[in-house]
């Protein structure tokens, strides 16, 4: 199992999603409040759908501030225990769409 921290912020995210890829682990954005995130790809907060990922793929939790996601990373890291669990520090709100890596 990947050991991650608790916290990734949007640099982290880019830089980590692309490293990650080359070693075939995907790294997922799971939006919690129904709102995407323009111009980067999201899945909806869904436990059926996030366990059809392989084993291992990394979950990137996001809300408006980062901050319930970040409270609730032992219940996400309880029901998703093959899968490392991260939140998105600052949430959707601290997004930048211009940021690339």
């Amino acid at each position: 199992m990947i050991k991650v921290t608790d916290e990734w912020t949007q640099e982290e995210y880019l830089r980590n999603r692309r490293v990650y890829k080359n070693r075939n682990i995907k790294v997922i954005l799971v939006d919690t409040i129904n709102k995407p995130i323009e111009g980067t790809e999201t899945l909806l907060y869904n436990p059926h759908a996030i366990k059809k990922y392989p084993t291992g793929s990394i979950l990137v939790f996001y809300c408006d501030t980062g901050k319930s996601t970040k409270e609730r990373l032992t219940e996400y890291r309880k029901k998703f225990p093959n899968y490392p669990c991260v939140s998105l520090r600052g949430g959707r709100g601290y997004w930048r769409k211009t940021l690339r890596v």
